[in-house]
């Protein structure tokens, strides 16, 4: 089983180095999909020995399954640049490389947030399906929301070890995620003609602040959980609001 790790990428030049890292005891081929980064993410991925290409983005799905389609192997392992294999994940990996028995594979992911490692408000076990024959497998979803499905019906397994998230070092970073993500995520729905108003953007707020902090007990994250669910109920918010503004301009 020769397997492709594929990472796309835009102006990561503080993580992908970590990530690449993470992945050479596992990969036969490290490929960078770049969105052409202003920083220096080409140079060090060529510096590490990764297959770097730029092609234009058109949304998180489509730049991922472009990712999978021109990956060199018929395995892929897909990454973010902020996430890190773990050693006992590495193992896990290596351990299946002569023998997959599954179309592909579920992993947990473990979201390190302002140097808190969170392990409530429904980020942990954050399970994904990330190593995959891609001939079975898709990218599907909702920009910027993706996640990779298997198709036909076939079964995945599970592999032990986490995969570390560097989500954000600051605040400021995730309000500016957040804008970033509400523009994306308001227009998909406003091109799949889904209507709002302020009725359903307060219920959907309130809504998610409960899940978040008392259903996925954030409260035992302590600060940082009631700062996460916070945000998320406003990351709520501001898609909702921008929806509504879409439909009341057009």
């Amino acid at each position: 089983m020769k397997l492709t790790a594929a990472i796309i990428t835009y102006n990561e030049e503080s993580n992908i180095e970590r990530c690449i890292l993470s992945l050479k005891p596992v990969a036969d081929e490290i490929f960078v999909v770049d969105s052409f980064s202003k920083d220096k993410t080409k140079e060090i991925c060529l510096r590490l020995g990764a297959r770097f290409i730029e092609n234009p983005f058109q949304g998180h799905i489509q730049q991922k399954n472009f990712a999978l389609e021109n990956s060199l192997h018929d395995w892929v392992l897909s990454l973010d640049a902020d996430e890190v294999l773990t050693e006992q994940l590495q193992q896990s990996i290596l351990a299946i490389k002569n023998n997959p028995t599954f179309d592909g594979y579920r992993l947990n992911r473990l979201t390190n947030y302002c140097g808190h490692w969170v392990k409530y408000c429904g980020w942990y076990p954050d399970t994904k399906v990330r190593l995959v024959n891609k001939s079975k497998a898709k990218w599907m979803g909702v920009n910027p929301h993706d996640r990779l499905d298997i198709l036909d019906g076939s079964k995945t397994g599970f592999l032990n070890g986490d995969l570390l998230h560097y989500s954000y070092n600051s605040i400021d970073e995730h309000y500016k995620q957040i804008e970033y993500f509400g523009d994306i995520a308001a227009k998909e729905l406003f091109d799949q003609g889904k209507t709002t108003n302020y009725f359903i953007i307060i219920l959907k707020v309130v809504a998610q602040f409960i899940k978040s902090f008392f259903i996925k007990k954030g409260f035992l994250d302590g600060k940082t959980g009631f700062t996460i669910s916070r945000l998320s109920a406003y990351a709520t918010y501001r898609k909702y609001y921008k929806l509504l503004r879409l439909q009341q301009n057009k």
